[in-house]
């Protein structure tokens, strides 16, 4: 088993910036995928940022030029920087793992005001 820590959501005014962390403990071994995703209330969750072991990185479209994915791979830690903030971004934000199964940390709340 994997567990997820996120940390860092909080209430910003549009246009700001955050920056969520996330950390994992357990079985991490194998992990060959790290991410984020968002779900806003009454939408679907989607997908917001993915990075591989390699270091390749997958933005949602809507992110894109502004959220940058990085990891730590000696504290099994990555993070999403999120920069130009928008309403539209508020969500709760889950840190995501993937192996053989997919794991979940249990967000993060982000709101955006205008």
């Amino acid at each position: 088993q994997v567990q997820l820590a996120e940390s860092g959501g909080g209430l910003v005014q549009a246009g700001g910036s955050l920056r969520l962390s996330c950390e994992a403990s357990g079985s991490i071994f194998g992990i060959n995928i790290r991410g984020w995703y968002r779900q806003a209330p009454g939408k679907q969750r989607e997908l917001v940022a993915l990075i591989s072991n390699g270091g390749s990185t997958t933005y949602g479209d809507s992110v894109k030029g502004r959220f940058t994915i990085s990891r730590d791979n000696t504290k099994n830690t990555w993070d999403l920087l999120m920069n130009s903030l928008k309403p539209e971004d508020t969500a709760v934000y889950y840190c995501y793992a993937g192996i053989a199964n997919h794991y979940w940390g249990q967000g993060t709340q982000v709101t955006v005001s205008s």
